[in-house]
């Protein structure tokens, strides 16, 4: 059955808990085969706080917008200010900082290996949706924001 993309991506993980999964893989992993990483807490912790900061600026930017954060809804405006005049996914950028400030606090190797997975599960079950989406909606538009602004960085 194919989706109407104008209405909405046909998103197919929940994002936030495809980080939550890995890094909970990554724990039991480091439980079982510990693969100690040199303990880095103040790094770490200054990469949770920037990666919240990302999401946070995001977000209102979103909202500022009248436009939804939610991967499962379709959106009401093309967002390219804010922290999207450099990253087209801020959010999961956000997402991934704050995943590898974790694993410096953890000392842990283990999500560092995972995060390919990660990475691919974002990409590919998120990311590619919510861009066919985007295509759909704002056609031109959002082509030429592709030109201009780089998926992550």
């Amino acid at each position: 059955m194919t989706r109407d993309n104008h209405k909405r991506p046909s998103t197919l993980l929940p994002p936030p808990l495809v980080y939550v999964a890995a890094l909970w893989a990554a724990w039991e992993l480091h439980e079982r085969l510990p693969l100690p990483f040199p303990k880095l807490s103040g790094i770490g912790w200054l990469l949770v706080i920037l990666g919240c900061m990302l999401l946070l600026w995001a977000a209102l930017t979103m909202f500022r917008h009248r436009t939804t954060v939610n991967p499962y809804k379709g959106v009401a405006y093309l967002v390219q200010d804010g922290p999207f005049a450099f990253s087209r996914n801020p959010i999961y950028l956000g997402d991934s900082v704050i995943y590898f400030g974790v694993m410096l606090i953890w000392g842990n190797l283990w999500p560092l290996l995972l995060y390919p997975v990660v990475w691919a599960a974002i990409r590919y079950g998120v990311i590619r949706n919510e861009e066919a989406h985007l295509g759909a909606k704002f056609g031109e538009a959002y082509r030429e924001y592709c030109r201009r602004v780089r998926r992550w960085l």
